[in-house]
């Protein structure tokens, strides 16, 4: 099984103006851009003034190492075993891993379902 890196920071989730006011040199900023939105994930200590609207208290974890684009059903796998326990998430892929934010409160029991399961989260 795969091993889990726990994130130890509370991110906020946000739809911003612009990104004018993100500051990208932080450590885990993840920004999105449509033709409908900007949308920021950032620890809640740095959103930006120009938050439009915004969403507290995620925790994340993160696959651990860099990941094959061939690789396939990483997301599917994690997603569904805590689906089959009630718990939403929010995820985030980079060129290197997926991220998976839970809110806080279904985190601990998430990080239980998860090494029930079989997967080593450090």
């Amino acid at each position: 099984m795969m091993e889990l890196k726990v994130i130890d920071i509370v991110f906020s989730v946000c739809k911003v103006e612009n990104f004018s006011e993100v500051d990208l040199n932080e450590q885990f900023v993840f920004t999105g851009s449509t033709d409908e939105e900007h949308s920021l994930v950032c620890p809640v200590n740095v959103v930006p003034n120009n938050t439009i609207e915004r969403n507290d208290g995620w925790k994340a974890f993160r696959v651990e190492g860099v990941l094959d684009f061939s690789i396939i059903g990483i997301l599917s796998m994690i997603s569904t075993c805590l689906a089959e326990n009630k718990i939403s998430i929010f995820t985030i892929s980079t060129f290197n891993t997926d991220y998976i934010l839970t809110k806080s409160e279904d985190f601990e029991r998430a990080i239980g379902v998860l090494r029930r399961e079989g997967y080593t989260v450090l």
